[in-house]
């Protein structure tokens, strides 16, 4: 592994344990390899605009105003930084049930059909590959078991995204219960922190 690209999302900053996590992994990745690039994108401090009627053909079709060239250059080097990563982190907060919109926001100007992924007579076929990706998810609640698993619209989403471009290698570490009290958030955060630790070794091991 040489390149890591790393998007935080959550809107909380500081207090968020989103952030903290992807700091934490970004410090096991570097103590384990000195020499490993990490590219750090904050999506919330530094948000990417939604697309708009005047910015989404420079996404979706031919770009031919100033607003739409904008809109495709930035595109552009949203898939540099992804296509040169090769282990994309995002840190995503579940924000009710799902992920923060301006998570949403990346993924709108780096899916794009003949880039990302392409369509073909077997079907949608993602062109982002060779890729591993860690997704740490941050949630108040519990939802990867029991009553509320059928809320959980963060993970699906997540996974089908990633997917349709390609990157199928990806794993999750979930920092859940973080709204039943301090206990559970300590033990969230160790738990992640030790499983993220591990995933680090092994795949640098991997690549050694």
């Amino acid at each position: 592994m040489t390149k890591a690209l790393i998007l935080n999302t959550s809107v909380a900053g500081a207090a968020s344990v989103s952030n903290r996590l992807t700091g934490e992994f970004a410090a096991q990745l570097r103590q384990r390899d000195p020499s490993v690039e990490i590219v750090t994108r904050d999506l919330a401090a530094d948000p990417i605009p939604h697309l708009l009627p005047e910015t989404v053909a420079g996404i979706r079709a031919q770009a031919e105003t100033e607003a739409e060239h904008a809109a495709r250059a930035l595109s552009e080097a949203l898939l540099g930084e992804l296509k040169a990563a090769d282990l994309l982190v995002i840190g995503a907060p579940m924000y009710n049930f799902g992920i923060p919109s301006t998570l949403k926001t990346w993924f709108d100007y780096v899916l794009r059909a003949g880039i990302s992924f392409r369509y073909t007579e077997k079907g949608p076929e993602g062109l982002i590959t060779g890729k591993k990706a860690v997704v740490i998810e941050t949630r108040g609640g519990l939802y990867s078991e029991g009553p509320a698993v059928s809320l959980d619209s963060q993970e699906p989403h997540l996974r089908t995204m990633l997917g349709f471009m390609g990157v199928t290698d990806v794993v999750f570490v979930r920092a859940e219960k973080l709204g039943f009290g301090p206990e559970a958030v300590a033990a969230a955060i160790e738990g992640a922190i030790a499983e993220l630790g591990d995933f680090a070794d092994n795949e640098l091991a991997l690549a050694a």
